[in-house]
């Protein structure tokens, strides 16, 4: 089983790969700089040789880095759009000199927000601005995968439905360097119940018809702090939100999903948490 959680760059990017150590994990989830700024960052070459000498030592992987929350795609600030296209190819340059080599590099981002300018003119948005950075990707000849996050649908943001998700897709030109990753509490917030086997296979089906299952790679865990179809995004620890035990034990133990990685998002005080989600997860694997 894969299994692994968001862990702390804190202190130097090789030390991540040791806290994921520590934790008991075999995959795991990264921002490759601090997500709540525009500032900036680079590695040294010994610092990323570090970082990979840590992944093969204790053998994790896949892993998969988050991009900042500040950049917005969709954006009608034409100010914030270019700060968002300059600073997500960014991303992925830092995310392909991390993993160069090694894995394949994974980038997740949430589609982006409208900002009250329309769901239309967001999604047409969203389509031009990755094609501006698929452009960038393809003449570099990077590897990165960019992985369009499916979101709880709260405020103006896109992509909580999997047909926004394929008119993305569809409608960009590189589309096989795009995939998908499924966050369980925004399906849930969404409108899927995944809290019974035929909601998750509702879900399954609908993500294999207009998207197709070769592009989801990773699953968000989370459980929802709020009811089915709420549209907020709160995440809750494994089993004691709305979505509720039996509804995980049946998505890990799903033949369509059991083999894909899982990545726990759950609310965290300290590394404690993360140990007691992951050991729930475990236990309830079949």
């Amino acid at each position: 089983m894969k299994i692994g959680c968001h862990v702390s760059i804190s202190g130097g990017i090789a030390k991540s790969v040791i806290r994921a150590k520590n934790l008991g994990i075999n995959t795991m989830q990264i921002f490759s700089k601090n997500s709540l700024t525009w500032k900036e960052k680079s590695y040294t070459p010994e610092e990323i040789n570090n970082f990979q000498k840590n992944l093969i030592k204790y053998n994790i992987n896949p892993i998969f880095v988050h991009a900042s929350y500040l950049i917005n795609l969709a954006s009608p600030d034409e100010i914030i759009y270019q700060k968002s296209i300059s600073a997500f190819i960014k991303e992925i340059k830092r995310t392909e000199s991390l993993l160069k080599n090694l894995y394949q590099p994974y980038i997740i981002i949430h589609p982006g927000t409208h900002r009250g300018a329309g769901e239309e003119k967001g999604l047409n948005k969203i389509v031009s601005s990755l094609n501006l950075v698929l452009e960038e990707i393809n003449i570099l000849k990077l590897k990165t995968m960019i992985l369009l996050e499916n979101t709880s649908g709260s405020g103006t943001s896109l992509g909580y439905n999997f047909g926004q998700l394929r008119s993305i897709i569809e409608n960009t030109d590189n589309k096989r360097k795009l995939g998908v990753c499924v966050d369980t509490c925004h399906a849930f917030a969404a409108g899927y119940n995944l809290t019974d086997e035929e909601g998750i296979n509702k879900m399954i089906a609908d993500l294999e018809r207009l998207i197709g299952l070769e592009r989801l790679k990773v699953i968000h865990l989370n459980d929802s702090k709020y009811p089915l179809g709420s549209r907020k995004d709160r995440h809750m620890h494994i089993g004691q939100g709305y979505i509720g035990e039996v509804g995980f034990r049946n998505i890990i133990n799903h033949p369509f999903l059991r083999n894909l990685p899982f990545i726990l998002e759950t609310p965290k005080k300290n590394d404690e948490d993360d140990r007691k989600n992951i050991s729930f997860i475990k236990k309830m694997r079949l």
